[in-house]
């Protein structure tokens, strides 16, 4: 019985991580911003300040779970994934991905965004907040759809976010 409790730590449920991150500060320009809509690299000096490239809002699934996930491109050129106003409930093993998978209502949607390609950013920070995952540099973020709140331990999202471009 013990083995059973530590392995699905339902604890965990009524137990909140709040987590309430800036903005990562804006370091000196040094990539040109990218043509809107396009992908491409334009010639204009980088804007000063960090610019929503791709916004979504996110589903319900296994649990409620609200917020906006945003990718954020910094002056630096770097992109980072941002999630404000996160709420969902604690679990264990969540994790933040990206996928390219479609965000589906319902339990189609609960078992998909680990089946194709996928990238596991990070553990989740908090279950409530605004938090911040940097974006691996070797990634192309415009490649995935979506973002979920993954349950590793049970395969399964808690939320999840399709990403479209601004």
């Amino acid at each position: 019985m013990a083995v059973v409790l530590v392995w699905f730590k339902p604890w965990a449920l009524w137990v909140d991580e709040t987590v309430y991150e800036a903005l990562p500060s804006p370091g000196a320009p040094v990539a040109p911003p990218e043509t809107p809509g396009t992908g491409a690299v334009g010639s204009s000096p980088a804007p000063a300040g960090p610019v929503t490239v791709a916004r979504g809002v996110f589903l319900s699934h296994e649990h409620t779970t609200t917020g906006t996930a945003k990718v954020v491109r910094l002056p630096d050129g770097t992109h980072t994934l941002r999630l404000e106003g996160l709420d969902t409930s604690n679990g264990p093993d969540l994790h933040v991905l990206l996928s390219e998978a479609p965000v589906k209502e319902g339990r189609a949607g609960w078992y998909v965004f680990d089946d194709g390609r996928h990238v596991d950013l990070a553990p989740l920070k908090g279950n409530k907040g605004d938090q911040n995952y940097a974006l691996p540099a070797d990634v192309d973020w415009s490649a995935y759809t979506s973002v979920s709140i993954w349950c590793d331990r049970f395969d399964v999202s808690f939320g999840a976010a399709a990403l479209a471009r601004v």
